[in-house]
Parts: C-alpha cells; structure tokens; sequence
C-alpha cells in the first residue's frame, strides 16, 4: 500500500532514497531545522551536510508506511534499513510544514 505524503514530504524521502542532496532545496526552507539523534541542525547547508553524514554513516532507505496528524504535525512511520544495529526499524518523523517546505523535522523511534 502507497501511503499519499505532502509534496515537500514525498520529495524528502524520495531524495533520500535516491541519495539526491540537491532535492532538499525544494522540501526545506532555508531556516529549517532537523532534531535528529540528540542533535539540532539549523539552516538548509548544516542539513545537507547533516544528510550527506548519516548517508555516509548508515547507508540507509526508508520506506513511508503510516501518515498521522499530532500536534499540527505531519507524522510519517518508515521503515528504515540500513547498515545500523536492529535494521531494519520504524522510525518516526514529526514533520511541520509552511506552504510548501519543510520548517522543522524531528526524527524519533516509532
């Protein structure tokens, strides 16, 4: 089953799986932020370089598999595979949106 994102959301994940760096230009704003493993990346180049690292580091994809609505957020269940302990895992991420771009992303265990 397909899980139907918002565009910003659908162009994050689909750049992620297609190692796609320069996509993130069109999903997040340019003051965005990403709380990721205890840590708070802030503006458009420190999340590229952030993407880039755990690419690096994880060699990961994800594959949206439940969307909900929390707290004004847009919330995407993945399953997460990659070259990190207990992989493949679902993970979480707590998405909130300003028209057309990604403000701020958390990612957490789901």
């Amino acid at each position: 089953m397909a899980v139907k994102l918002p565009q910003p959301i659908e162009v994050y994940f689909a750049s992620s799986n297609a190692n796609d760096i320069d996509a993130l230009e069109r999903c997040f704003a340019a003051d965005a932020v990403v709380r990721d493993e205890a840590k708070t990346i802030e503006g458009l180049a420190a999340i590229k370089a952030w993407r880039v690292e755990t690419k690096r580091k994880y060699s990961f994809t994800a594959e949206p598999l439940a969307i909900a609505h929390r707290d004004g957020k847009v919330v995407v269940t993945a399953k997460v595979s990659g070259n990190f302990p207990g992989s493949p895992i679902n993970l979480d991420s707590a998405f909130a949106l300003k028209g057309d771009r990604i403000v701020l992303l958390e990612i957490g265990r789901g």
